[in-house]
């Protein structure tokens, strides 16, 4: 006869199901197992949802519901409905729910033109390389916290380029959400751990900075290397600017009067750069294309230059400072800010940052100086209490 028993849900007592038996877990209150006939027995879960007694399969015996998964899936179903999920609602929603491929792409079309050009770019190039291979042709609301997990960590490797991943599969998920595509609070990503990344600090020294500046004359003189290029790389040394900001900058936005650069859109929007005289002269001294608007011009009419990679690659070997990054002489320029004295609000400002965290990576900087006063402060007030002394 078919038996109706009560114990802890184990492989063991699953197994040993027979066609109409049904196994209650004394561990977790409506969880169990049953086998209606000679088939797989399956996992349920019987409790009340909105005050009404209802019965969810879970799901058949077998990979991937072993008595473990199944266990930890009750919990979960369990803390949906104490939150007020109907979870035969969402199972519906589910059917008829998209492919995350087709959802990545409405995100794309909807959500993408409020960003940024290079942002959506980046956007793009990271959900067609990484995310749509990964959860493409998976349905949107089955995309647990479990796959996303599994997904990061495929990613160890490059800690940032992971992070970077799971920020943008949690705005769509967000997206998703605002539009109904998945339940409310079900973005599986916020619970997922990020990776620590280390911030690389790359400085250029006195020596390296007279070594770059020497070669920059020498290549002017020379002729060997297009102006354009050195006049890229000595304004990045001279106004902190990102790479994207001197290339597109163009003579509108110049204001040598002031000494200014009025930056319509920025990485962090409309920015204003206060230029000191060696970069204002160096502005002033740059010949203007009367068809071109832009201040480091291209090989074609009319545009800027593009790419300053491979130059600088020539340079920073010819330079003798091989391991320096374009970002670097960004770096460079907030850390001689640092030595002379600037705080960490006035560093913020010359470089356009939108957050005073931000600025916090240059905070042992700041620190060299203060130090320096410190002892200079100690030193002379031990000095003056000696010379009482005797």
């Amino acid at each position: 006869m078919p038996q109706n028993r009560s114990a802890r849900v184990n492989a063991t007592a699953v197994d040993a199901l027979r066609p109409g038996d049904t196994l209650r877990d004394v561990e977790i209150k409506g969880f169990g197992a049953r086998r209606r006939s000679a088939a797989a027995p399956t996992y349920f879960l019987q409790t009340r949802v909105k005050g009404r007694l209802r019965f969810i399969t879970i799901g058949t015996h077998g990979s991937p519901w072993t008595p473990a998964t199944a266990r930890k899936e009750a919990l979960r179903l369990i803390t949906k409905i104490n939150e007020g999920l109907d979870p035969g609602q969402a199972k519906a929603a589910a059917r008829g729910a998209p492919l995350f491929a087709e959802t990545a792409d409405l995100f794309l079309a909807e959500h993408g033109v409020k960003l940024k050009s290079r942002t959506r770019a980046d956007y793009e190039r990271l959900i067609e390389t990484s995310l749509k291979p990964a959860f493409g042709r998976r349905r949107l609301a089955d995309i647990a916290a479990s796959d996303v997990a599994a997904f990061h960590v495929k990613l160890a490797a490059t800690p940032r380029s992971a992070n970077y991943a799971l920020a943008v599969l949690s705005k769509i998920m967000t997206w998703a959400e605002s539009r109904q595509l998945r339940p409310p609070r079900s973005n599986p990503c916020p619970g997922i751990k990020k990776f620590r990344e280390v911030q690389r600090q790359r400085y250029l020294s006195r020596a390296e900075l007279q070594r770059l500046g020497a070669y920059l004359d020498a290549l002017e003189t020379s002729g060997t290397e297009r102006p354009g290029v050195l006049a890229a790389v000595r304004l990045l040394l001279l106004t902190g600017c990102r790479l994207s900001e001197i290339l597109k900058l163009q003579w509108q936005h110049v204001d040598l009067e002031r000494g200014l650069l009025l930056l319509p859109d920025s990485k962090t929007g409309q920015k204003v750069v206060y230029l000191g005289s060696e970069a204002n002269a160096l502005l002033a001294s740059l010949p203007r294309e009367p068809a071109n608007p832009h201040v480091v011009v291209g090989e074609r009419p009319g545009s800027h230059l593009v790419n300053l990679q491979k130059a600088w690659r020539r340079i920073r070997t010819g330079a003798g400072i091989a391991d320096v990054r374009i970002h670097d002489l960004r770096h460079s320029f907030a850390s001689i800010a640092a030595a002379n004295g600037a705080s960490l609000p006035m560093i913020g400002k010359l470089l356009g940052h939108s957050s005073s965290l931000t600025t916090q990576r240059y905070a042992h900087l700041v620190a060299d100086p203060i130090k320096d006063l410190s002892d200079v402060v100690g030193n002379a007030i031990a000095e003056t209490m000696r010379k009482r002394a005797d």
